[in-house]
């Protein structure tokens, strides 16, 4: 199982600090199911660490994401590799 949800993960980086789980959930949901989105926070400080992954719920979804080159949340361009773990 751990293979086939790796298979639909991606990482996101450079997220500006304003984006939280929702605004990356809201983001990505445009294309296709999202199961999880996670920005990862600062243990001690709370503050976003300016990345996160997301886990779709199926392969087409993770298909459109590649598929596109730029992609922009609040202004900031993002960047967008497939999670291998």
């Amino acid at each position: 199982m751990a293979g086939r949800v790796a298979a639909r993960k991606i990482f996101v980086g450079n997220l500006p600090w304003t984006v939280g789980h929702s605004e990356l959930r809201q983001y990505f949901s445009e294309f296709g199911h999202v199961s999880s989105a996670n920005v990862v926070f600062n243990r001690d400080t709370g503050i976003s660490r300016g990345f996160g992954f997301v886990v779709f719920g199926n392969k087409s979804a993770l298909t459109a994401v590649m598929d596109r080159t730029n992609h922009q949340l609040e202004g900031s361009q993002i960047s967008v590799q497939s999670a291998s773990n």
